[in-house]
């Protein structure tokens, strides 16, 4: 991400230790008719579905309520966890349901006896409550974070879950270090494109594994030192080869192949991200 600079993690607590409410929050997961209601458009799932089943509607969005903010979308992220939600693989709350995760906007109204939100501020938030496919939401203040000037809006909507995915797997999942090596399926996708950068950074030799010669070059743009087609070789033998048959110390396979013990070291750890051939 060149030199773009993310908010620090002690500015992010302190931003969230600002916040003051009169009491707890009960987080409101389906908008509904409530006393100064306006009309916003929000993407809607009534019926469990393909794309088809995705409706642009009108909906309902109350004020914000002790502890809560409204917040103008100005970009969202979009995840594959929502196709699982559309397809019913995971199971949302109530039908009908707004779906996304991951989400970029101003706080347009603050609750009563809410202290450290203030309208205009431009923060961030991924994971629950779902339904960031909408122009306006009614969020906890305490689940977002501080979006800074300098970063774009739709570059911070579409890193934001994946770079938490990527630093939990990097850092408390297994604590990548220099001199490790590590194998990334799907190197070039979202995740994968993250893990390749971050762990480049902090020293690590990356092998991964990609679909197409595009695609390779995206992963070695990425700081990906080894690059294997898999479709064209036998991934197995290439990385034994690349590590003279010691193997690898982490694999992070979001492809769900059955051949990962092939190629880690004894003591190795396989990180598995969800994917369709989990489910």
């Amino acid at each position: 991400m060149g030199s773009t600079s993310l908010v620090s993690s002690s500015s992010l607590l302190n931003y969230n230790n600002n916040i003051t409410t009169k009491q707890v929050t009960v987080v409101r997961a389906v908008l509904s008719s409530t006393e100064g209601a306006t009309m916003v458009k929000a993407i809607r799932v009534h019926e469990l579905g393909g794309p088809e089943v995705l409706k642009w509607e009108d909906v309902e969005i109350g004020e914000p309520k002790d502890g809560e903010i409204r917040v103008k979308n100005k970009a969202i992220g979009l995840n594959f966890i929502d196709v699982y939600f559309r397809k019913g693989v995971y199971k949302a709350v109530s039908m009908p349901f707004i779906p996304g995760l991951e989400a970029v906007g101003v706080v347009t109204a603050v609750g009563p006896g809410l202290t450290g939100r203030q309208i205009g501020d431009v923060v961030a938030h991924a994971g629950y409550p779902m339904g960031s496919y909408t122009e306006e939401q009614i969020l906890p203040a305490n689940v977002v974070v501080p979006v800074p000037s300098s970063l774009d809006p739709v570059l911070a909507a579409s890193v934001l879950f994946k770079g938490m995915t990527a630093h939990y797997l990097l850092r408390r999942c297994f604590k990548v270090e220099p001199g490790h090596t590590i194998l990334v399926h799907a190197a070039a996708g979202g995740v994968g494109s993250l893990l390749c950068q971050w762990a480049n950074a902090v020293g690590a030799t990356i092998i991964g594994t990609v679909s197409t010669e595009e695609k390779a070059s995206q992963a070695k743009e990425n700081g990906c030192h080894h690059v294997i087609i898999y479709n064209k070789e036998d991934f197995v033998a290439a990385v034994n080869t690349i590590t003279s048959g010691i193997g690898v110390d982490v694999v992070y396979d979001s492809i769900g192949k059955d051949t990962f013990q092939a190629f880690y070291m004894p003591g190795g750890l396989v990180k598995r991200l969800p994917s369709p051939d989990y489910f």
